[in-house]
């Protein structure tokens, strides 16, 4: 394989044939001579020894082999114009766009809070923060970073994990009062709990004794809501009784609106991470937003390293 025929200009000219399905196009958009695009090509299929392309009087198809190769061709070529686009940004590190997803509550009370921070001390970033409880696709989405609760299937992205979130089991004082004393995880059994859908095993409730023993107990209801702020106004409401992630209602138990069922009992905590799309790792300002929402994150009550 002749190495020097294999250069970014040759490959440039591939993924445009390949694109536009006609070198005549090509040699129109780029100003060369046609006959310049057919050597392009022709080298590089010669450095490569296979065809990329099959090519007729009307139409220009990939090969098998070809297909692959545009493949790796446009992965490369991304590189390269990230690692530029990065030179290039070195005197405005901190300048453009980070586009961040969040689960809703958490960034509703939480993470919208700690945005306004970061743009303060970060004036020239400007950030898109998307609210959404549906796992995004930060490839196809165009998401930079992806702040989610629960386990993880997304392999391949850099992954951070930010602690655990710890839950408790919360009902508001009028609802104790019409359906107390509650002194045993059995005692829940035949009472209305205020469920989350989508939650995988919300059926049931697994409730850790001060002895370490585990009491699964049937929880069920009849309101179901898809939202935590949503659970947040049922439980205030008196709609039931139901595990909550800490963050989500600590004010309302440090003030009395809420208060703990079976405090002696630990519900499983749930683990939060933030997922970094790969190839945006290395943005100063996807750097700075990373770093700043993890430590500030793990400062919120109820989430522990």
């Amino acid at each position: 394989m002749e190495q020097s025929l294999i250069s970014l200009e040759r490959m440039r000219t591939f993924v445009r044939i390949a694109e536009r399905g006609n070198l005549a196009a090509v040699a129109r958009e780029t100003g060369a001579g046609q006959s310049t695009i057919t050597r392009h090509l022709r080298e590089l299929e010669d450095a490569l020894a296979v065809s990329l392309l099959t090519r007729t009087t009307r139409r220009t198809a990939l090969t098998d082999e070809g297909t692959r190769y545009y493949a790796h061709c446009v992965h490369i070529l991304s590189l390269v114009e990230q690692a530029s686009q990065e030179m290039r940004e070195t005197r405005q590190a901190t300048a453009g766009t980070v586009r961040i997803s969040c689960t809703g509550a958490l960034g509703v009370l939480h993470v919208g809070p700690l945005i306004y921070a970061f743009q303060d001390q970060n004036p020239g970033i400007r950030l898109d923060f998307g609210l959404t409880d549906e796992r995004v696709d930060l490839v196809r989405d165009g998401v930079d970073i992806a702040i989610r609760l629960g386990p993880l299937s997304d392999c391949a992205m850099k992954l951070r994990s930010l602690g655990a979130s710890q839950r408790v089991l919360v009902a508001s004082p009028e609802w104790l009062g019409r359906n107390g004393p509650i002194r045993r995880p059995e005692d829940l059994r035949d009472l209305e709990g205020v469920r989350m859908s989508r939650v995988h095993g919300s059926e049931r409730l697994v409730l850790r004794s001060p002895k370490g023993r585990n009491h699964v107990v049937p929880f069920h209801g009849r309101l179901i809501v898809d939202h935590g702020l949503a659970a947040r106004d049922a439980f205030l409401a008196g709609r039931g009784y139901g595990p909550a992630h800490r963050w989500l209602v600590e004010d309302c138990l440090r003030d009395g609106r809420l208060e703990h069922v079976l405090p002696d009992y630990m519900l499983p905590p749930v683990s939060l991470s933030m997922l970094i799309a790969p190839e945006r790792t290395n943005l100063t300002r996807v750097r700075l937003c990373v770093d700043f929402l993890a430590d500030r994150l793990s400062q919120v009550a109820g989430i522990s390293r």
